[in-house]
């Protein structure tokens, strides 16, 4: 990004806003970027310290030298493929509005991961509930998933697992920040967890579920900046998914209408399904994502 065109008198040596966001915009599709313009959108509104849409009411104001450099070392850090997430150390999450800190400790929330929030959220008994409501986030990572439950239903209790404690560092920065009283574990999905009296009302897993021998042919973002701890899924990508439907089918685990949900990858549903039923699970579903991909399976406690 230089300083001024040849062509252009001295008096705008220093561009406006719009002359920035389209020169990094027209960087970034030349860089190959999927998402140029927001990415352009969200890095320039960084530099300006405003927000996104903001950038839109500024478009003829001029940007400082010192707003410039700290975009330049932004965009630096973009073209060396690092998520914008991770350089804005933040992300959106779900429709309730909720913000979340993220770095590369944990896994970036995905849209993917809100039809599971919106399912649970569905199927919880409407309050105020008869009885206490336990849930538990398994795999919890920056939160999302307990916090954004916790958010929508303050009468409910909440547990979130998680074996990294940097993970459970930002999930629970994240939780304070937003003052959410969650309850949080460490421990190796289900080991370490204190199973409530009657068992949980629902039991939700975004887990790791990427095979081992695909890591290595994984979008950059994911490969190289994402923590492998939340990527790798094994042989198959289902080997913690078969580990925790295992012993959420253990008796008391579950309420008795209780449900377990899983979040999974491109072409698992229909294994995830056939384990959940191998298991005595009843009634259980498949439901897409918005792009029409199978994503979450959900599956009721077995019966006995």
């Amino acid at each position: 990004m230089s300083s001024a065109s040849p062509t252009r008198p001295a008096r705008q040596q220093l561009w406006t806003v719009q002359e920035v966001l389209q020169w990094t915009f027209e960087r970034f599709e030349r860089a190959g970027f999927g998402e140029a313009r927001a990415d352009a959108q969200h890095l320039v509104a960084q530099a300006l310290g405003c927000t996104r849409m903001q950038i839109f009411l500024r478009y003829d104001a001029l940007v400082d030298d010192d707003q410039r450099t700290t975009l330049r070392e932004l965009i630096r850090r973009r073209l060396a493929r690092e998520p914008v997430a991770y350089i804005a150390g933040k992300r959106g999450f779900h429709g309730l509005g909720l913000e979340l800190a993220v770095d590369r400790r944990v896994l970036i929330p995905r849209p993917e991961t809100e039809h599971l929030v919106d399912w649970l959220l569905e199927l919880l008994p409407p309050p105020p509930p008869p009885y206490p409501l336990h849930v538990l986030d398994v795999g919890t990572g920056s939160g999302a998933i307990a916090l954004a439950v916790k958010h929508a239903r303050r009468d409910v209790d909440v547990t979130a697992v998680d074996v990294s404690p940097d993970a459970l560092a930002v999930a629970r920065e994240n939780a304070a920040r937003l003052g959410l009283q969650v309850e949080f574990v460490r421990g190796d999905l289900l080991r370490g967890v204190t199973v409530p009296a009657g068992g949980f009302a629902a039991i939700a897993a975004n887990l790791p579920y990427i095979a081992s021998p695909e890591i290595a042919e994984l979008q950059p973002e994911v490969r190289d900046y994402e923590p492998r701890l939340a990527l790798d899924g094994g042989r198959d990508g289902l080997d913690l998914v078969r580990r925790l439907i295992d012993q959420c089918a253990a008796p008391g685990v579950l309420t008795g209408e209780g449900r377990l949900f899983l979040e999974i990858g491109l072409g698992q549903a229909e294994a995830t399904r056939e384990l959940l039923l191998a298991r005595g699970y009843e009634a259980v579903e498949i439901r897409r994502d918005a792009a029409g991909i199978d994503r979450v399976v959900s599956g009721a406690a077995p019966l006995g």
